[in-house]
Formats: C-alpha cells, sequence, structure tokens
C-alpha cells in the first residue's frame, strides 16, 4: 500500500442517542460501509479525527486502521457537524475498491481574475460550487480547477464542458450548465430617471418622464 494518511478508529458499540456521551469524552462516532462489507458502527478520537479532515478533506484516500487490524482503504464520505459551533458530529467512511469506479462531489477552485468583472458596471456570478465526477478511487481529484481570467468580456462564461480534466474523470453535470459569468449590472430605475433628466438640462432641454411617470398621468 501506497504511502497514505493512517487513521486509528475502533469499533463501537454505542449507538443512536447515547453517542452524545462519547462526544463529552472527546470521540466522534463514525461508520464504515461500502460494495464489500456491511455498514460498520465506529470512533475515533476527535482531535485526530479533525486533524486528518484538515489535512486531507473529502475524496482523498486513507489508510483506515479498525481495531489494530490490516489497513482499509477508504475516503471520508461524509461529515456532520453542529451548525452553529462546528463541532464534528458524525463521519461517514467508504472503503473502496481500487478496481471500481466511484462517484463523488468535487469541489471547484476558482483561480485567477476576470478582467470583466473590474468593470463598473459588471459583476462576477459563480453559480456552482462543485460538480458530480465518476473515477478509480486513485484518480479522484481534490478539487477541479475554473480558470477565471478568461472571462475577458461583459457575457462571457464558463460552463461544465470548458472545465479541463483527466481522460481518466467523467464529469456527469450537463456539459452546458455554466460554472461562472460575468453580467451586466443595470442601474437603478430612479439612477436612469436623474441621468436622463440632468443630460436633458446640460442640453436646454425639457427633461423626458420616465416611463414610470408617463403612464401615471393623465
Amino acid at each position: 500500500m501506497q504511502n497514505r494518511e493512517e487513521l486509528n478508529v475502533k469499533t463501537r458499540d454505542i449507538i443512536r442517542k447515547k453517542v452524545r456521551f462519547l462526544r463529552r469524552q472527546g470521540i466522534t462516532p463514525a461508520n464504515l460501509y461500502g460494495p464489500a462489507i456491511e455498514s460498520m458502527p465506529l470512533q475515533a478520537e476527535t482531535v485526530l479525527l479533525r486533524r486528518l479532515i484538515a489535512k486531507v478533506g473529502l475524496n482523498a484516500l486513507i489508510a483506515l486502521k479498525v481495531d489494530g487490524s490490516a489497513p482499509r482503504l477508504a475516503m471520508i464520505r461524509e461529515i456532520q457537524r453542529n451548525p452553529i459551533t462546528g463541532e464534528l458530529l458524525h463521519v461517514d467512511f467508504f472503503q473502496v475498491e481500487m478496481t471500481h469506479k466511484v462517484r463523488v462531489e468535487v469541489p471547484l477552485a476558482f483561480v485567477g481574475e476576470a478582467p470583466a468583472a473590474k468593470r463598473a458596471n459588471a459583476m462576477l456570478i459563480q453559480s456552482l460550487n462543485s460538480l458530480h465526477v465518476e473515477a478509480l478511487p486513485a484518480d479522484l481529484p481534490r478539487s477541479l480547477e475554473v480558470d477565471l481570467s478568461v472571462l475577458k468580456e461583459i457575457g462571457q462564461s464558463i460552463s461544465v464542458k470548458d472545465i479541463l480534466r483527466s481522460d481518466r474523470i467523467e464529469i456527469l453535470n450537463d456539459p452546458h450548465l455554466v460554472v461562472a459569468q460575468v453580467s451586466e449590472v443595470r442601474a437603478p430605475v430612479e439612477e436612469e430617471v436623474v441621468k436622463v433628466k440632468a443630460e436633458a438640462e446640460a442640453e436646454g432641454e425639457a427633461p423626458a418622464e420616465a416611463p414610470e411617470e408617463a403612464e401615471t398621468k393623465g
């Protein structure tokens, strides 16, 4: 087995609501599952688990040692946290087989700056934060890079099909979905009316009525 991050875990007998007692002791409940095994309740030291998550994140292959046994290749599939405190509540591990493809959600990493977005009347809109991909475990990327520097004009966009990737990775999302785009920001109606009146007065003409004002008179 290649050199991978390791995590020692233990099988867990405490289940359901009683797991709160584990958390008070600095232990996080977890589960291991996969296509060739039954779901296995586990527990891990919260400090070690938090350190591992910060280092490898989701989708990275790790060596999971259950009760000191031979390492199992697995990846962190889901992390549950307290929405207020951020405390780890539960972690799901997925045991992989290196010859079987898996489907995971991979985050997008936006790099560079969009030149068009620097204009006063423009705004960069990021529509997606992650993509669903399928690949062998060893080929799974930590993230997919999106280069924003190609957005040079207002109206330009980057779609799923524009994201560079390896031939060993299949992106499952609709290739025409927009990932990021630079859109024009229109001034509020009030500002446009003021601008029209100011231009008309500067030219010595009577200020034109706004469409809304014209419709309400009569």
